[in-house]
């Protein structure tokens, strides 16, 4: 299994035994509401948390990772950020093709076998299986951290009806280093392990359909897709980022110009934006972010789009037009 997963292009993998996981830590987020407009993390609370529901017959679960570039972003001004593992292709894409190669492998040796792939799209925790695996530990900032590569991995998983020897699960090591919470620039880390969404900036940049807070967009600073804060002042972080798998290295965006973002059509989204990450804001996601890093940048070059785009009728756009340009004119007294 492990041969197989690594020739396919996978860095890490790691074996559990499937069983039910620790409602814990889900139930807790999901108490406090911090899904924010995820809702199907509740609707699909049960699968999640036994791959044996997901998969039936299930007996193990494959953890897996590859890194990502993480070397610190370029953004001077004028443009936006873009959270380290968007940079480069849609990870999506990359672990599909590399997890249909290796279920592939795995049915020429047995091809009776039952396996079930995901990579960030399906009802899985795919950190707390990694944790379990023995790849990394859940952080106190909710990412998974590894010794070898820091917090700069992509994960996926394969189910499989079969009984492998398991991995012993990673120990915690974040000890007492709280370095992250702090780091937030909106407080979303509210305690160990628990991020809430509704004051993400990456949520709210990247799956926020609409609005985003005015408490959220006033803390963005410039990042334009994403955040990486949290993960950026890790100890385990420290000269970590620079073994980026070839698929994954930056493109075309390492950074986001602000006056192409405000004047982005639906036509230039697609061409510029289909095959990576950023396509998941989608395209009044892009404008809205755009806008709302223009006025908190000071970026008074845009103004006379912004002006435009506040009477937009793209979700979200408007309201963070008239913020940006409320913050103009703020600036300009």
């Amino acid at each position: 299994m492990k041969e197989a997963a690594r020739a396919a292009g996978f860095r890490e993998v790691g074996i559990a035994r499937a069983a039910a996981l620790d409602p814990g830590p889900l139930d807790r987020m999901l108490a406090l509401g911090a899904e924010a407009d995820m809702a199907w993390m509740r609707t699909q609370r049960d699968v999640r948390l036994d791959p044996r529901l997901l998969l039936p017959g299930c007996r193990s679960v494959v953890a897996l990772a590859v890194p990502h570039d993480g070397r610190p972003p370029e953004c001077g001004p004028g443009k936006g950020a873009v959270a380290r593992y968007a940079r480069g292709r849609d990870y999506h894409t990359v672990l599909k093709k590399r997890l249909k190669v290796l279920v592939a492998a795995l049915k020429d040796r047995d091809p009776a076998v039952q396996a079930l792939p995901s990579a960030d799209v399906g009802p899985v925790m795919e950190k707390a299986w990694a944790e379990r695996a023995g790849i990394g530990w859940v952080g106190k900032n909710g990412c998974l951290v590894t010794t070898r590569l820091g917090s700069w991995v992509l994960l996926a998983v394969v189910l499989l009806d079969r009984e492998l020897e398991p991995d012993s699960p990673h120990p915690e090591r974040c000890g007492a280093c709280e370095a992250c919470i702090p780091a937030c620039p909106t407080g979303a880390i509210v305690e160990p392990g628990l991020v809430d969404a509704r004051a993400c900036i990456s949520f709210q940049t990247i799956e926020r359909r609409g609005a985003v807070p005015e408490q959220v967009a006033s803390r963005m600073g410039r990042w334009g897709f994403g955040c990486d804060d949290c993960q950026s002042v890790c100890p385990w972080n420290r000269g970590m980022g620079a073994e980026s798998d070839p698929e994954l290295r930056p493109l075309r965006h390492p950074s986001l110009d602000l006056a192409e973002l405000v004047d982005l059509t639906p036509e230039a989204f697609r061409e510029r934006f289909h095959g990576t990450a950023l396509a998941r804001a989608g395209h009044a996601g892009l404008v809205r972010n755009g806008a709302l890093v223009a006025g908190a940048a000071g970026d008074a070059a845009v103004e006379p789009r912004l002006r435009v785009l506040a009477e937009s009728d793209l979700p979200g756009v408007a309201p963070a037009a008239r913020w940006a340009l409320g913050r103009l004119g703020s600036a300009g007294r």
